[in-house]
């Protein structure tokens, strides 16, 4: 039977649950069509896991300090129980999956378990069998992990974040392919819980899109707790031997692990479009093309999330999957991501929103703020003092253009910088805002203020 809705929604990811519930406050008649598990890889296999498992690697980390502290643990041995740690990590998704389902069941969002692909703007065919109608449709494949043709990447040793996430027993070594952020997180996790860990990454420096200051701190941090770092490096072959990788580098390195995780990045998930030829629909180096109210290329289909590559996160999908649903309703709006935070679950927490240091330097005269946690009394008092927050403001009006902090609760403060650079708070007026003290959030005011040459906290540099 053909049904008619005002919208359909193909994926049930972040960008497209949201999307399918904020259609339906406007009491449009909704279906979301998912293949696999509501809520995307973000709620199923990336974001919510990985924070869960790194939640036990900083508990981990704490139990080694707390003799520091004047704590004495009788018996400090710590063993990791796998499958504990699975169910742990499956109670939690399942929790929050199970909530997903009920705010579209709250909203009467139909929902079909089945692949759909759209075969033109107004319907969408379910598993090869059902075909669903509508007015306007909303495209919400998301991504999935990147791979490189590089002989021996097929093995089954070799794999994604999702797999790892999934084990049962530690492996005695890995191999992390791709120093980004998955690469990183899974880099500190498996640190943490005992596994000798060596990484690669092609650039020069780990996570080359974020501030160099970043990067940096990152591989100070890495280095400490033992991991090995390959940079400027590339993977030549993978070679399977004895239930065993060696992974032989363009330097001449040969590496040796018993798996390797391969982390290089994603790729939009375009299987919800027809055989070429069929729709036109336009896409531009793998990705979905739309214009600036998330529309593609055919009047009435709109995208929202990773498939259009503007920003892989979730929290951008959220609000891209707002934006969509309300102009699939008549809407006219447009979408800024100009600041939006990128944030790095590592040991300690890295955070980023706008230009980097020298994205910044390009585009105008900026003056730096930087203020150190090792001066920030809650970080001290805490343990916590490895740190900073970076401040790049213009240099005649002030503007902010950009953060980067590096330190406990670095994934909280960043979403204050980011809405004050939204409303356009200048450093001038961020260095006399009141924050509380104990506080790391302190830290970001103090920042602002020795931009300017007038932090308290810190000594003046006298020149000559």
């Amino acid at each position: 039977m053909n049904k008619k809705y005002r919208l359909i929604v193909v994926g049930g990811g972040p960008a497209g649950y949201v999307a399918a519930i904020k259609a339906s406050q406007s009491g449009a008649r909704v279906a979301l069509v998912e293949e696999d598990a509501i809520g995307g890889t973000c709620l199923n296999r990336g974001c919510i896991p990985t924070k869960a498992y790194l939640k036990n690697a900083e508990i981990i980390e704490n139990i080694h300090k707390a003799a520091g502290r004047g704590i004495r643990i009788k018996n400090p041995g710590i063993e990791i129980d796998m499958p504990a740690t699975l169910r742990m990590k499956d109670r939690i998704v399942n929790q929050l999956t199970g909530g997903v389902k009920t705010l579209l069941k709250a909203g009467k969002v139909d929902i079909y378990s089945g692949r759909g692909v759209v075969q033109d703007a107004g319907s969408v065919l379910v598993d090869d069998s059902q075909i669903l109608s509508a007015e306007n449709i909303i495209i919400a494949g998301g991504s999935g992990s990147s791979r490189i043709p590089i002989p021996g990447i097929d093995s089954s040793l070799v794999l994604t974040s999702e797999e790892l996430l999934s084990i049962s027993e530690l492996p005695e070594s890995l191999a992390v392919i791709g120093g980004g952020v998955i690469g990183i997180e899974m880099a500190l996790i498996f640190l943490a819980f005992g596994v000798k860990v060596e990484i690669i990454e092609m650039e020069n420096r780990l996570i080359p899109f974020m501030d160099q200051s970043l990067s940096d701190f990152i591989e100070t941090i890495l280095r400490r707790k033992g991991a090995l770092i390959h940079k400027g490096s590339g993977l030549q072959i993978i070679n399977e031997e004895n239930n065993s990788l060696k992974l032989t580098l363009s330097s001449g390195t040969v590496i040796k692990a018993e798996r390797a995780l391969l982390s290089i990045g994603r790729t939009p998930n375009l299987s919800a479009l027809p055989a070429p030829g069929k729709l036109n629909i336009k896409t531009e180096q793998g990705r979905l093309a739309v214009n600036d109210f998330l529309e593609t290329s055919i009047r009435g289909i709109y995208a929202a999330g990773d498939i259009t590559a503007r920003k892989m996160l979730a929290h951008a999908a959220f609000k891209m999957g707002e934006v969509a649903a309300e102009n699939s309703l008549g809407a006219q709006k447009t979408i800024d991501l100009r600041f939006v935070p990128s944030v790095v679950y590592s040991l300690p927490e890295l955070a980023s929103v706008g230009l980097s240091e020298k994205e910044a330097s390009r585009k105008t005269s900026i003056k730096t703020g930087f203020f150190p946690l090792s001066a920030n009394g809650k970080a001290l008092a805490a343990g916590e003092s490895e740190g900073f927050v970076k401040i790049l403001a213009d240099s005649r009006y002030g503007e902010v253009l950009g953060v980067h902090i590096a330190g406990p609760g670095a994934s909280e403060i960043i979403n204050e910088a980011a809405a004050l650079m939204a409303m356009e708070v200048t450093s001038h007026e961020i260095a006399d805002i009141i924050h509380g003290h104990p506080s790391v959030g302190e830290a970001f005011m103090e920042a602002a203020a020795d931009s300017l040459g007038r932090c308290i906290h810190l000594p003046p540099i006298r020149l000559g």
